[in-house]
C-alpha cells in the first residue's frame, strides 16, 4: 500500500508540474493600449527556438549586451539564442555528434553560450509563417527581456562580454554565458524565460520543446486579443 501511495503522489506531482503556469504581467505584455512598443519574432527551426530582435532594441540602455551587439556585422535584426558551448556552435552533421549531444543533455553543469547573429533581412522574408510568431512587446517588456539576456552573459574584469566562438564564414558570434546547459535547462527553456521576463505567461516544465514555446507566444497573442488589443500581424 505505501508503495501505491508513493507512486500516486509522484504521478500527481508530475502532473502538477507539467501543468504549472508561471503567470504573465499585463503591465509588461501587452502593456497599456496605444503604448509604443517593439516587435520581435519568435522563430522555430523544428527543435530549437530563437528570437529575432531589432538591433536598436538590443543596443538601447548600454551594458554588456549593447557592447556585444555593437561588435556584430551589419544587420538591422539580431537572432538571439542560447545553448551548449560545444554542441550548439558545431554545425557538422548530426550523426557524428550524437555522443556529444548525449553529453550536453545528460551531463550536469555544461558550459553554455549566448548567440547573437546579425540579419540584414526582415524575419518575415526569411522565415515561413508557420515558423515564426510576431510579438509586440511594451517598452518595459523589451527592457526586461534585454535585462534577462544581459544577466546570462559572463563578463571579463572590465565588464565586457567574453567572446567564446566565431564560425568561419558565419556572422554569428557566441558569447560565454553564466548559465549551465542540461536536460533540465535547455535552449527552449531559456527562450521561454526571456518571454516570461517580457511579461508572457509560460509553462516552464513543458518548455522542453520548441512547439510549446511557440504555443506560449500564441497564447500571449490570444491574451492581448481578450484585452481588446489587436494582435501583431506580420
Amino acid at each position: 500500500m505505501p508503495g501505491r501511495f508513493l507512486i500516486a503522489a509522484l504521478i500527481g506531482l508530475i502532473a502538477a508540474l507539467w501543468t504549472l503556469t508561471r503567470p504573465g504581467d499585463p503591465a509588461l505584455f501587452p502593456g497599456a493600449p496605444g503604448e509604443p512598443g517593439v516587435t520581435v519574432y519568435l522563430l522555430d527551426n523544428g527543435f530549437h527556438t530563437d528570437l529575432a530582435v531589432p538591433r536598436a532594441a538590443l543596443m538601447d540602455g548600454g551594458g554588456a549586451l549593447a557592447a556585444a551587439t555593437a561588435g556584430l556585422a551589419p544587420g538591422d535584426w539580431v537572432l538571439v539564442g542560447w545553448g551548449d558551448a560545444t554542441f550548439y556552435v558545431d554545425q557538422s552533421p548530426i550523426p557524428g555528434r550524437l555522443a556529444d549531444g548525449a553529453r550536453a543533455f545528460f551531463a550536469p553543469g555544461n558550459a553554455s553560450v549566448v548567440m547573437l547573429d546579425p540579419e540584414a533581412r526582415d524575419p518575415t522574408r526569411r522565415f515561413r509563417p508557420e515558423d515564426r510568431q510576431a510579438l509586440r512587446l511594451s517598452a518595459a517588456g523589451m527592457a526586461a527581456l534585454r535585462t534577462r539576456v544581459e544577466v546570462s552573459l559572463e563578463r571579463d574584469a572590465t565588464g565586457r562580454p567574453i567572446l567564446a566562438a566565431a564560425r568561419p564564414g558565419d556572422d554569428a558570434r557566441f558569447f560565454k554565458s553564466r548559465e549551465t546547459f542540461w536536460i533540465g535547462h535547455l535552449c527552449n527553456h531559456w527562450t521561454a524565460e526571456l518571454l516570461s521576463a517580457a511579461g508572457l505567461p509560460v509553462r516552464p516544465f513543458r518548455a522542453v520543446t520548441s512547439g510549446e514555446v511557440m504555443r506560449t507566444a500564441a497564447r500571449g497573442q490570444a491574451d492581448a486579443a481578450k484585452l481588446d488589443l489587436q494582435p501583431v500581424r506580420d
